[in-house]
């Protein structure tokens, strides 16, 4: 069988655009809830990762979101201008930046625990769909679903 290109080049035919499409309007419905507390989705991302473990280094944080450090670098100044978090030299390593949440990003916390539940309501997909898609687009991604968590 011959390559269609022409087939090919429909958007209807293209991976990348309900994965793109599904990403905005599933990090859309984070917006409301987070505008409430000030806070962008890239930093409510860098803070579960903080929330989950506290100070890790800039580069355990770029591997756990799939960051560069060009993208989060500036992030993390704002949010240390925000008061949220503090950056230090390790100890052990004077090149590695350590990553501390302030108590006020450690306060968000509470105000943020019901994001996750809400915007769960709002996404109309049976749970195990849900987890199926969760490990599909893992593996996508080249990963374990079941690493860095």
């Amino acid at each position: 069988m011959e390559y269609d290109y022409k087939e090919a080049m429909k958007l209807e035919n293209q991976l990348c655009f309900p994965l793109y499409a599904a990403a905005r309007a599933v990090t859309g419905l984070y917006t409301p809830y987070l505008k409430e507390l000030g806070l962008t989705y890239t930093q409510y991302i860098v803070l579960l990762v903080l929330w989950e473990k506290d100070g890790i280094t800039v580069g355990e944080i770029c591997r756990k979101l799939m960051l560069d450090s060009g993208t989060l670098s500036p992030l993390l100044k704002k949010m240390r201008d925000l008061g949220y978090l503090e950056k230090k030299h390790s100890k052990n390593d004077e090149r590695a930046v350590l990553i501390d949440l302030t108590e006020k990003g450690k306060a968000l916390q509470e105000k943020a625990k019901e994001i996750p539940l809400k915007v769960g309501q709002c996404v109309r997909i049976a749970p195990e769909k849900a987890h199926q898609l969760y490990s599909l687009l893992y593996e996508l991604l080249g990963s374990d679903s079941n690493n860095d968590r």
